[in-house]
């Protein structure tokens, strides 16, 4: 299994200030925690998403237990990941 991409690194924190940079203009206090609010939890359900893809891909020719192993959870977990739950 390859480590992490390296060259992935500094375009995902270039991402993620874009991201606060435009949050922290929201001048309104309540406003500006709001809209770190609503941007959590509509990053919790992309992440959510896109982990379920990848355990289900990695289901593909696999057990649910060697899936994973793979991604260092039970295999019950694993599926439970492939079906986007907590």
């Amino acid at each position: 299994m390859r480590p992490y991409s390296q060259h992935m690194t500094p375009a995902l924190d270039t991402a993620i200030a874009s991201v606060l940079a435009a949050l922290q203009e929201v001048e309104e206090p309540v406003e500006r925690y709001e809209a770190f609010r609503l941007a959590e939890a509509k990053l919790i359900a992309e992440f959510r998403k896109g982990r379920a893809a990848i355990a289900t891909e990695l289901h593909d020719g696999r057990s649910w237990a060697q899936v994973g192993t793979l991604l260092k959870v039970t295999g019950s977990r694993a599926e439970q990941i492939s079906r986007g739950t907590r």
